[in-house]
């Protein structure tokens, strides 16, 4: 015989569950934000392509002893990068770039062992809600999907370039920052959000985040062409409001991506776009209680465009530029936190489900 059974029992349970949840994401997301500096920090350092194989699960563990260390620099030097660009490094220099990118990769298996073993617990004891599984499986896949374009953009550097493509690198940078930007949107959709906001405010925010993603693209190609160090002065770039040479590939649409001049210019005016665009949205939406937050959100542009500033004019050291990495980092969490505070969430209604009995 089957009877229905009120799930209000089990709702409530889930209920309890929101806050362990709610933190258990923030937790992960704080440490994607420590792999996005750590892979800011391995890129700086020239570190990425010091462990030339993909071994997912053996790869955890590091060189124990001479042998090993010397096995693993002996595949290092098989590499264009060490050919033509670090021929003669020593062991001791070649262990300092090894760490880097050791540590980027085991911080992304740590990430991902905090998600699942959490996740498999609050699954099986009912405690996630029919809405919310669907999304934690979907961050649980597209942080494989990461780990799968970090090596695709590991293995651009292992055969003809001594570095990585800035396309691959750029893909990967955006991607850890989207995985980051709907962790915390799922996160806050654990909390209770009034209705009520106009669309047009939600518009404003959602062209603020628009915008601060094309900027992260554009920071990943500044990244993997050097395009930072073209030109060291601000406002002008090497003494022109709009430097020369900015379309000379063919065809040129190429200069996009691939024109260091051109990706350094593109960087600093979609700067400026996006600093406009957030004070723009804190006139928008003066007098409403998404004041405070918009506000902060472009404080935080305005000192992420001071950081670039500073950048540009002391050559891109790589304190600086790491700074300025996890400034992107925090715009974009204070982007998706205006943007989530205007779109109502609504709690699961309760309802009955069937139960078999005997």
């Amino acid at each position: 015989m089957t009877t229905a059974v009120n799930t209000h029992d089990i709702d409530a349970g889930q209920e309890l569950s929101r806050g362990p949840v709610y933190w258990w994401l923030i937790c992960v997301a704080l440490l994607i934000v420590v792999m996005v500096v750590v892979g800011g920090a391995t890129r700086l350092t020239d570190s990425g392509l010091s462990i030339t194989e993909w071994q997912p699960i053996h790869g955890v563990i590091p060189p124990l002893s001479e042998a090993e260390w010397q096995e693993e620099f002996d595949k290092y030097k098989q590499i264009p990068e060490y050919q033509l660009i670090n021929k003669g490094m020593s062991l001791e220099a070649f262990k300092t770039i090894f760490w880097w990118e050791w540590g980027h990769r085991f911080l992304g298996r740590f990430i991902g062992l905090v998600f699942i073993v959490p996740l498999v617990w609050f699954w099986v004891t009912g405690r996630l809600s029919r809405q919310l599984a669907p999304k934690l499986l979907a961050i649980f896949i597209l942080g494989g999907l990461q780990g799968v374009v970090g090596w695709w953009m590991v293995a651009s550097g292992l055969t003809e370039r001594t570095d990585v493509s800035q396309y691959r690198l750029a893909v990967h940078l955006t991607l850890a920052c989207a995985i980051f930007a709907y962790v915390l949107w799922v996160a806050g959709g654990l909390r209770r959000i009034e209705p009520g906001t106009q669309r047009g405010l939600k518009v404003g925010a959602a062209l603020v985040l628009a915008l601060v993603f094309v900027q992260i693209f554009l920071g990943g190609l500044v990244a993997g062409l050097d395009a930072g160090l073209v030109s060291d002065t601000w406002p002008l770039m090497n003494g022109h409001l709009v430097p020369p040479g900015l379309l000379i590939m063919e065809p040129v649409w190429l200069n996009l991506f691939e024109n260091a001049a051109t990706v350094h210019f593109n960087h600093r005016v979609v700067g400026y776009l996006l600093l406009v665009a957030a004070l723009v949205h804190v006139w928008q939406v003066r007098g409403t209680a998404h004041a405070a937050l918009a506000g902060w959100l472009a404080v935080a542009v305005l000192a992420q465009a001071a950081i670039g500033v500073a950048n540009v004019l002391a050559a891109v050291p790589i304190s600086l530029a790491i700074v300025h990495q996890l400034g992107a980092v925090v715009v974009l969490a204070l982007a998706v936190a205006n943007l989530r505070a205007m779109v109502p969430t609504r709690a699961p209604a309760a309802e009955s489900v069937p139960a078999a009995a005997a």
